[in-house]
């Protein structure tokens, strides 16, 4: 599916959120790799096994989208662009977001347990990577540092 296929369905599904006239999104099996989500309302659209990888999804909604399994592929989410995603709701993964005061406002670390991916703000990448970033940021400000290693150690423990 091209962009501006894409584009008319988002903008279909955006108008059935709206109003109820459009179409909601069945996106089933699509290959999005490297399509641009970024902002689209996507909340109830079936992604069900569609090829995320390396989509921009940066500031989509996807509460009550279906990412499950289809044929037992899932949607893949490798490379994709997941900062500042609402997942609220979100079918067939766990995700663990938790607000955290730092020097920018309404800064959230999340946590996608299936992917192994952490997200805060415009970082995205492992745990061990995110504790790198941790360390090389906020190097001068101990008490910033020692927040965010108690946040992860509280989805860690959520996530079991």
């Amino acid at each position: 599916m091209n962009q501006a296929e894409l584009d008319v369905v988002i903008e279909k599904h955006e108008k059935w959120l709206r109003d109820g006239y459009g179409e909601r999104a069945d996106l089933n099996g699509a290959d999005l790799s490297g399509a641009d989500l970024s902002y689209a309302d996507l909340s109830g659209a079936d992604l069900n096994g569609a090829d995320l990888s390396g989509a921009n999804l940066s500031y989509a909604d996807l509460r009550g989208a279906n990412l499950s399994y289809a044929d037992l592929r899932g949607a893949d989410l490798r490379r994709a662009d997941l900062s500042w995603i609402t997942w609220r709701d979100v079918v067939s993964l766990t995700v663990i977001a938790v607000q955290i005061n730092t020097m920018r406002k309404n800064n959230q670390i999340t946590y996608i347990k299936e992917l192994e991916i952490w997200t805060t703000g415009c970082f995205q990448g492992t745990l061990e990577e995110l504790k790198t970033s941790i360390e090389n940021t906020h190097k001068d400000n101990e008490k910033l540092k020692a927040k965010y290693y108690r946040v992860i150690d509280f989805i860690l423990q959520e996530a079991e």
